[in-house]
């Protein structure tokens, strides 16, 4: 069941659900993505990966692999020059080291990791290539590996970075440690506000790292032409990004890049960042010919950047009537082999949903022998979240309280200040609240013995950064439209719709098309949930632009000033004479005789990014013989600001849900003690299936931001926030225990039941 709860004005295109443009592409198999091999010639990469977690390489030996026929090329971390040691931005979360990014693209003097890159081979087929990576030599020292944040951080752990010294509250502490850095939050004082509560309630809590779960692979062909330019295909979220960091790792000017994003097969951030494409460069300069890389499921999930393990500790006080007084919490998530985790992310979202006076967070970037993590829809705000939702809840129970009754209490509001000290905008907190405690579900009565019903919320920033994008007027009245944002979960159909509103034709009349960077003005990640927010706004000026131009060939044609010229609803008139008119369509085709083609454009760094909350209900039913979790209910409710195509919404909001009930219930890297994973493939790795989840119902209360011409909220990644909490919510009422680590899977659950019945 899907309900929009509609706040704002109506449109003729907007909020209205047309058909996908690229839906029949891609469902028959005629879209190309990048495993697709879009050049001839090729040649096929394969990457030698480390068997270990933490080694120092003392030797590589490439000659026999080199002498085997039908191999064109070998290139380890020597060929690559010397980066320097300066920070650059992925597009979305923190920005990192562009050494430390060399050094996880191939492994310089030490593997940090089981799967990180050594060599990598180009040969006349993957057969070949394969084999000659069993011919490439290579000595290690093997070195105890650390696995947790916690662990990572006591004294005397074994080191990942001789020279990584810990950065504490913006000051280099010049100490040599796995805590890259260390950052805190606060506002007023959580000591005094302890003391005023009624009850004060502290627990830890931890959760695992976890993949993104994309089904398309990373791949990629490169191709370094004999004139110096250097034309990569790839499978990314920011083609822009790839073109930057890959001129900076190769040492070569960004102009000389070309980066062309094919179709992806889903990211959710993991594909912000890149892993091979700098060595198939390397290896067709080296050969003259283009080199493609693909990766297998194994090396997907051993190699590419995962989200974040995590522990937490969430200290809450409220009073007697629930007013929530102070909250203290310490975090530290595992960055992976180098630093930059979402630790300062999860930091700022975390308490989001409520106005709280004291407040005191630490965050920690924490270095550990697993893949360098990477972003996950809404990076670092779930496993936070988590923490602080279950506290709340068990501070409800402990109280008497109704759940949303104290959420109402202390909900967040416009002009609050958030954790980090920026006050909020308009937001749809408490209405979003309100149509949660109106819902049909949460007055539904939930009976039966091992049932429970879980409630939580969530809250993702969202994200503004640079968009161009350029409108060209064809002679049928049509428009092509040129943008840079990679098409994830619809956007081609979302921006255009937003040109089509400004120029009064169907969507299906805008025919938008995903530039290369060298064909559009740059344009940021598709990512942080800003694609449809600032890529549509780009869309909305360059509509605009192309009326301004339009209204000028009008007035040529009625020989009157641009000002005489009004449009409305795809139809030209003149002030004071509506019966003098030309539409949109009969101008388009006279545009040569009033000046020649017509193009318009924009580049836009919107700042009126507008908060996304959500807030979720579930109810579940546990098998007390098997601690199995069965989902009875779902109903994800959230502020979408303006739902510009509402089925993409749901879908967005559904998505969200079932990766946060994987990640609740069954997801997480399983490591042995010599920190080797053994679950890396999807047979092993748990996602839930469609037989794992009932129809999840949506409720979209739309409460426009007005920092956006039609009311737009990013609506990808708050949604993936709140179920983590709210099935351990669900779970511990079914059973009477509460869950302080996840996934709760069945072997979990039934050690908490058991031990409950030995009490």
């Amino acid at each position: 069941m899907a309900t929009t709860i509609e706040r704002s004005g109506e449109y003729k295109v907007i909020g209205t659900r047309p058909i996908r443009p690229d839906g029949v592409d891609k469902v028959t198999g005629r879209a190309k993505y990048a495993a697709d091999g879009p050049v001839a010639g090729l040649l096929y990469g394969k990457t030698l990966r480390s068997p270990h977690a933490h080694a120092l390489i003392k030797s590589i030996d490439v000659s026999r692999a080199l002498k085997l026929p039908g191999v064109r090329a070998v290139v380890t971390s020597k060929d690559l020059p010397q980066a320097p040691d300066e920070p650059v931005s992925l597009g979305e979360g923190p920005m990192v080291n562009l050494r430390f990014l060399s050094a996880n693209i191939l492994a310089q003097g030490k593997v940090l990791y089981k799967g990180h890159a050594v060599a990598s081979v180009a040969a006349d087929s993957v057969n070949i290539a394969e084999e000659a990576l069993a011919l490439i030599d290579v000595e290690y020292e093997v070195l105890p590996p650390v696995m947790t944040a916690l662990e990572a951080m006591k004294e005397g752990a074994a080191i990942l970075h001789e020279n990584l010294t810990t950065t504490s509250l913006g000051k280099n502490t010049g100490k040599v440690s796995n805590i890259a850095t260390q950052s805190q939050f606060s506002a007023g004082d959580v000591e005094k506000g302890f003391k005023e509560s009624d009850l004060v309630i502290e627990r830890e809590f931890t959760t695992p790292t976890v993949h993104q779960g994309y089904i398309e692979p990373q791949s990629v062909t490169a191709l370094w032409n004999t004139d110096g330019e250097i034309t990569i295909w790839t499978s990314t979220q920011g083609h822009f990004g790839i073109r930057q960091n890959s001129a900076a790792v190769l040492g070569v000017p960004v102009s000389q890049v070309r980066v062309i994003p094919m179709e992806i097969g889903g990211g959710f951030g993991a594909k912000t960042t890149f892993y091979f494409e700098p060595p198939a460069a390397i290896m067709s300069r080296k050969t003259g010919r283009p080199v493609k890389m693909t990766m297998t499921r194994a090396e997907v999930l051993e190699a590419t950047g995962p989200g974040s393990g995590s522990y937490t500790r969430v200290k809450m006080g409220v009073k007697k009537d629930g007013q929530i007084v102070a909250a203290q919490a310490y975090l530290a998530f595992e960055a992976g082999a180098f630093p930059g985790s979402a630790v300062n992310a999860g930091a700022m979202c975390m308490l989001n949903m409520y106005n709280i006076e004291n407040i005191l967070i630490d965050a920690n970037d924490v270095v550990v022998n697993k893949p360098k993590s990477a972003a996950y829809r809404a990076p670092g705000s779930p496993q936070a979240t988590f923490a602080v939702e279950c506290v709340v809840d068990e501070i409800c129970e402990q109280l008497g309280m109704d759940p949303l009754e104290f959420r109402l209490k202390n909900a967040s509001k416009e002009g609050d200040r958030q954790a980090s000290g920026v006050p909020f905008g308009r937001i749809g907190n408490i209405e979003t609240l309100m149509a949660a405690k109106d819902s049909p579900h949460y007055n539904a009565p939930l009976e039966g013995k091992y049932r429970g019903r879980g409630i939580a919320s969530g809250f993702w920033f969202n994200g503004g950064m640079q968009s161009s994008c350029n409108i060209a007027v064809n002679p049928d009245g049509t428009v092509g439209l040129v943008e840079g944002s990679v098409d994830i979960g619809g956007t081609r159909a979302a921006i255009a719709m937003q040109a089509a509103e400004v120029l009064g034709l169907a969507m299906e009349d805008v025919h938008a098309v995903v530039a290369d960077t060298s064909s559009v003005g740059y344009t940021a990640v598709t990512g942080g949930s800003r694609t449809t927010f600032a890529t549509g706004w780009a869309a909305y000026e360059a509509a605009l632009d192309v009326i301004g131009q339009m209204k000028e060939r009008v007035s040529k044609l009625w020989e009157t000033s641009v000002d005489e010229v009004e449009f409305n609803d795809a139809v030209f008139t003149r002030k004071g004479n509506p019966e003098q008119q030309v539409t949109f369509k009969q101008l388009s085709g006279r545009l040569m005789e009033t000046g020649g083609p017509l193009v318009g454009k924009s580049t836009v760094s919107p700042r009126g990014v507008g908060a996304a909350f959500a807030h979720h209900i579930v109810d579940v039913e546990v098998d007390p013989e098997t601690g199995k979790v069965d989902i009875l209910r779902y109903t994800a409710l959230q502020d979408v600001g303006k739902a510009i195509h509402p089925s993409y919404v749901e879908g967005q909001m559904q998505g969200g849900a079932s990766q946060g009930i994987g990640w609740a219930i069954n997801e997480e890297y399983f490591y042995n003690d010599k920190g080797l994973m053994a679950n890396a493939s999807f047979l092993d790795y748990r996602m839930p299936t469609s037989l794992d989840l009932p129809m999840i119902d949506t409720i979209m209360v739309e409460v426009p931001n007005p920092g956006h011409p039609y009311g737009v909220r990013g609506v990808g990644e708050v949604c993936i926030v709140p179920p983590l909490a709210a099935i351990a919510n669900a779970i511990s009422h079914a059973i009477g225990v509460r869950m302080y680590d996840l996934p709760m899977n069945p072997g979990r659950v039934l050690a908490a039941v058991l031990k409950k019945e030995k009490l």
